[in-house]
């Protein structure tokens, strides 16, 4: 399989090639400056490699949650490279890229989400893959869905944002916490493989980031 990923849902922007398992990456702290820097990046990447858009099997993007123009950035320079090139386009979680990017069994992702919240997930590996235990959601970091057993890694900006009150809400789940990880395009890269090679992908038009929040700013009546 051929994959180009791309990731601008966080600080960093980052771009992956998995070509037949041969796995290339980049990425750079961008703060604000993803739109200017992600083309420039996919070009590198492929004029490096020798690969056409053409000889894709297809392109995945982190669709959220995350930053909601992160998102619509990553979606767009997706949608734009797969339509051109006549290819499919999978939307990928990244809070399970986070998942994936730990290396646990058992890893609960979450990030803050401002405005006193969290987005949370939570998933087991299954095999080669993962199964979700908990949907991607937007929580109250005080207000964690029960986690199954124990021995669970977590990673993640939300488990440092409010003074530690995920850390505190999860209790003796928790094995492992790791406030600095943050989601890759060489974990959606991965991902997104055997999704692909089950024909998974969703056509350009199709592709939608997942924003969990419809909102994001508080109403005057609620600051």
């Amino acid at each position: 399989m051929k994959i180009l990923a791309l990731d601008t849902s966080t600080d960093y922007c980052s771009t992956a090639l998995l070509l037949d398992g041969d796995l290339r990456s980049d990425e750079v702290c961008a703060v604000q400056k993803h739109s200017e820097l992600l083309l420039p990046m996919v070009d590198r990447m492929l004029i490096d490699t020798g690969i056409g858009l053409d000889q894709l099997d297809g392109i995945a993007f982190g669709a959220g949650p995350g930053s909601f123009t992160g998102l619509r950035i990553a979606c767009a320079v997706a949608q734009g490279l797969a339509f051109g090139a006549g290819k499919m386009v999978l939307p990928v979680s990244t809070l399970l890229a986070l998942a994936h990017r730990s290396g646990a069994d058992r890893v609960v992702a979450a990030f803050d989400a401002r405005m006193g919240e969290v987005y949370l997930a939570a998933y087991e590996r299954d095999g080669a893959g993962w199964r979700t235990t908990i949907e991607p959601c937007l929580q109250a970091p005080t207000a964690v869905p029960e986690l199954p057993g124990g021995n669970w890694t977590a990673v993640g900006s939300g488990f440092a944002a409010y003074d530690g009150a995920l850390v505190h809400a999860c209790g003796d789940k928790l094995q492992h916490v790791d406030v600095a990880l943050y989601p890759r395009a060489a974990d959606i890269a991965c991902l997104a493989a055997p999704l692909f090679s089950l024909g998974l992908g969703v056509a350009p038009e199709e592709a939608a980031p997942l924003y969990v929040r419809d909102r994001v700013a508080l109403k005057v009546t609620e600051r």
